[in-house]
């Protein structure tokens, strides 16, 4: 295929070499624009050292800032194995943890028609999430790793009632508003 191309192309050479670009099509191109074209200042695009040093100076404050921040992302996430502790508590924890975002989530779409209520009732949770976190984090240095992990599994058993009781709340508010809403419509 590329032979028969080659092949076309020295044929019709002198057709190829009409659509050279004319020598004046730059002039005339300049004249057809506007005038607001010719009177701008043709700027140089050269950066000076100062500006080169000064972007460089930002990249690598903002790697190093990335860098410090995946590191300490990696040193946390790295944790302790909490079946090496305790299974029981392990698997405890897992099922709490799990409970806990199914009841989070419940609680944000129930929550819709009341924010303000959501708000206070998140921001009691993240306390108790706060502190979890905490324990969380000790658990790596403690040396009563088994007492820690229990303590965050009974945050978690808390996070959990509590959560069951804010779901309760909002469905008895809501119950409470449907019915004044059909109390007022039999009026």
């Amino acid at each position: 295929m590329s032979k028969r191309l080659e092949d076309f192309i020295k044929a019709n050479k002198e057709e190829f070499d009409e659509l050279e670009v004319k020598a004046g099509i730059w002039g005339n191109i300049e004249e057809q624009l506007p005038a607001e074209f010719e009177d701008a200042p043709k700027q140089k695009k050269t950066f000076s050292l100062g500006f080169v040093l000064r972007v460089a100076a930002a990249v690598i404050v903002v790697m190093s800032i990335s860098f410090v921040l995946y590191m300490r992302n990696a040193k946390n996430s790295t944790g302790v194995n909490l079946a090496a502790i305790n299974p029981e508590y392990a698997k405890e924890q897992v099922h709490y943890a799990s409970l806990i975002s199914t009841k989070r989530t419940e609680l944000k779409a129930l929550s819709k028609s009341d924010p303000q209520l959501y708000r206070e009732f998140s921001a009691e949770i993240a306390h108790l999430d706060s502190t979890y976190k905490k324990l969380n984090s000790d658990l790596a240095t403690s040396p009563n790793q088994e007492f820690v992990l229990h303590a965050m599994i009974r945050n978690l058993q808390s996070q959990t009632e509590i959560l069951n009781q804010q779901l309760m709340v909002i469905e008895q508010y809501n119950q409470m508003k449907k019915e004044q809403q059909n109390e007022s419509k039999s009026i």
